[in-house]
């Protein structure tokens, strides 16, 4: 079973919501924690971001998906945890990409800009593809190390 941990503002909560949907077709292969928003009322995507990349950064899930506007304000917010690498993928190919090379652990969708179909698309991929590692081990580690 695939544990995900989602999240949205309320510019992706609509997102979220068709995301989900999809995801029960798959029955018991996965397990949702929604992390909130719950109405499309404003909010603040910092506060979605977090809980999710909490999830991430303590392995209570295997991934998670964020949703805001433009993904950008959500995928910086996940980004500052230790640990996860937030990637904002548009295509199913850059979510492959966002696998294959960048061991990425939430996918980040611009709820704005992207159609169901296509963010659905992007989902899948995110969830079949696995870490290519080898000279992509070296750089996923690098992306951890903070200098100042």
């Amino acid at each position: 079973m695939i544990k995900i941990s989602m999240g949205s503002d309320h510019a992706g909560f609509e997102l979220k919501q068709e995301i989900k949907k999809y995801l029960h077709t798959l029955g018991n292969k996965v397990e949702i924690s929604d992390k909130g928003c719950f109405v499309e009322e404003r909010c603040d995507y910092p506060d979605y971001a977090h809980l999710v990349a909490e999830d991430v950064e303590k392995d209570i899930c295997d991934f998670g998906i964020l949703v805001c506007g433009s993904g950008n304000g959500i995928n910086m917010s996940a980004n500052k945890w230790d640990g996860v690498r937030s990637a904002l993928c548009w295509n199913s190919e850059i979510a492959n990409m966002a696998r294959l090379h960048n061991d990425a652990n939430i996918l980040t969708l611009p709820g704005r800009y992207i159609s169901v179909e296509d963010a659905i698309e992007c989902v899948c991929e995110f969830m079949k593809t696995e870490f290519e590692g080898g000279r992509h081990a070296d750089r996923v580690e690098k992306i951890s190390i903070c200098r100042s």
